[in-house]
């Protein structure tokens, strides 16, 4: 088996209200326990605001702030297992129906 990166890209700004954001959290949890139990699921994370982040670059730079400018930045992934890359874009799939509209990006772990 494979592994594959499902990264959940996310505007920038303050989260969605409770009445919006807990049923997608809702969702994300059934999903995971889903992967759990198929053997799929490797872990998951999310991540604090790309506010939080700084940037490191040869010499010793740094820098406050996501690696980017952007209107969004990257606000949590999961690690599957999938046979091939079919697989990974059904679970991608099911979970952008849940975080919808966001993003989801699948790769291939080297």
């Amino acid at each position: 088996m494979k592994q594959y990166l499902l990264s959940i890209y996310q505007p920038d700004g303050d989260p969605p209200p409770p009445e919006i954001l807990d049923p997608i959290m809702q969702g994300l949890a059934t999903l995971n326990d889903e992967m759990r139990a198929s053997g799929t699921w490797v872990f998951h994370a999310g991540l604090h605001p790309g506010s939080t982040a700084t940037v490191v670059r040869a010499g010793g730079l740094l820098t406050d702030g996501p690696f980017t400018e952007g209107k969004e930045h990257l606000g949590g992934f999961t690690v599957i297992n999938a046979e091939d890359l079919d697989e990974a874009l059904t679970w991608a799939g099911r979970m952008a129906d849940i975080v919808a509209p966001l993003p989801i990006e699948v790769r291939p772990l080297a």
